[in-house]
């Protein structure tokens, strides 16, 4: 009975790693258009061509939960989704800290598969956040801790989400809380403007010749407002892929704005650097950092109930 439920509601439980797989949207996504499944995963277990959204939720045994949860959103140059290194090992990081983590395959941006396909990725962002939301007394989780994380394109996605909460795609989202509590954005695209961008990433979701309003709508710097997520930012100065401007112009916005923010620029290490390191190494800052926001306090009333089951 407990495999057909599984198999009737859709999720898919891998339960050698701790670790369960769901879809976002039961069928075709709205505003998706029907067409063959192209996706394909690479040595490295990234996805190019992602047509049907998932979320890999790492839950945390109830008594060990802190409350909080984290949406991650790998990055890829709006390409790829980097699934490995900037989502599922940072996601069972989390878990054994007590965060209930959920990585988030979304859907590239494609006119093939999409009617907008500059709105496609964000839509199964709030999606997300929604379903967490909706889940969050049966999975532990404190409805006032759930964060986003996003590195590179998925940085962009991560303050999409962070800075347009007040803007559902999908008009049945209209009323409920698509707003993370917190932020981590990772080398993060911030900005669509043609010299600062990521030309990839830019081409990718708004096309060759973007309008005015796209770009300036697609810059997050530009959205922030007092009521954008506090957040923590890291980069490098010497990122070739993705100019730290992009981290800087959000820091500054964010700080005009009177919003708690923390910014931590190293000399040297490129694009990807913390990929270099040990997950628990470089980690351990936004883990200090999660404790000093309130992120962390265990004990909390809300955790009282729940199973901790995805099923």
């Amino acid at each position: 009975m407990r495999a057909l439920f599984i198999l009737l509601t859709g999720f898919v439980a891998l339960a050698a790693n701790a670790q369960t797989v769901m879809p976002l949207y039961n069928g075709l996504p709205p505003g998706g258009i029907a067409t063959a499944d192209e996706e394909v995963t690479n040595k490295d277990n990234s996805r190019a061509h992602t047509s049907v959204p998932t979320l890999t939720a790492y839950l945390p045994p109830k008594e060990k939960a802190t409350g909080t949860a984290v949406l991650i959103c790998p990055g890829g140059g709006y390409s790829w989704v980097v699934l490995q290194k900037e989502g599922l090992d940072i996601g069972a990081y989390f878990q054994q800290q007590g965060i209930a983590a959920f990585v988030l395959k979304y859907r590239l941006p494609d006119d093939k598969i999409m009617q907008d396909k500059s709105s496609g990725p964000l839509q199964d962002a709030q999606e997300a956040m929604k379903i967490i939301r909706t889940h969050a007394a049966e999975w532990n989780i404190d409805n006032h801790r759930v964060g986003i994380m996003g590195f590179s394109a998925g940085g962009h996605l991560a303050s999409t989400t962070g800075t347009h909460f007040n803007k559902p795609v999908l008009a049945a989202n209209a009323g409920i809380n698509l707003r993370p509590d917190f932020m981590i954005l990772v080398y993060p695209v911030i900005s669509m403007e043609k010299n600062l961008t990521h030309a990839g990433s830019r081409l990718r979701l708004l096309g060759s010749q973007p309008g005015e309003e796209a770009i300036k709508n697609y810059s997050n710097d530009r959205q922030v407002t007092p009521q954008t997520p506090p957040t923590i930012l890291f980069h490098t100065g010497d990122d070739t892929v993705v100019d730290v401007d992009n981290t800087l112009l959000f820091y500054q916005a964010l700080r005009h704005q009177h919003v708690p923010a923390e910014m931590h620029i190293y000399p040297e290490g490129n694009h990807g650097f913390v990929l270099k390191l040990p997950v628990e190494v470089w980690m351990q800052i936004t883990m200090k950092w999660l404790g000093r926001m309130g992120m962390l306090n265990p004990g909390n009333p809300l955790l009282q109930g729940g199973t901790g089951q995805l099923y």
